[in-house]
């Protein structure tokens, strides 16, 4: 899940749980990963529960944005492959995913 509004990045671990709690109306145990923007657009943060322990992962791009939904209140659900893509710096809007389309004839 991706939060669409910016974020301070002096918020640790502990803010950003209270955040996906409080703003986001989810919980933060559940499994998902969730993914917050710093006003900058050249740095990301994510939060993931793994069953043990909450992880806090931070990146931010040497040159470039992320490419960003449009600013609007709440968050975006985002595919597996959407969000591979945002991380390696690349522009997910843009990419296109061929449609998927059964046989007509088997043999």
């Amino acid at each position: 899940m991706v939060a669409t509004q910016p974020v301070d990045f002096r918020r640790g671990m502990n803010g950003l749980v209270a955040l996906v709690a409080s703003a986001l109306a989810a919980d933060p145990y559940c499994g998902d990963v969730f993914v917050f923007r710093a006003k900058r657009l050249d740095r990301l943060r994510c939060i993931y529960w793994d069953g043990s322990g909450m992880i806090l992962a931070t990146k931010w791009l040497e040159a470039g944005k992320f490419v960003w939904p449009p600013i609007r209140g709440g968050a975006m659900q985002m595919t597996r492959e959407e969000f591979s893509l945002l991380l390696a710096g690349i522009d997910w809007t843009r990419v296109k995913q061929n449609p998927v389309k059964r046989p007509l004839k088997v043999g």
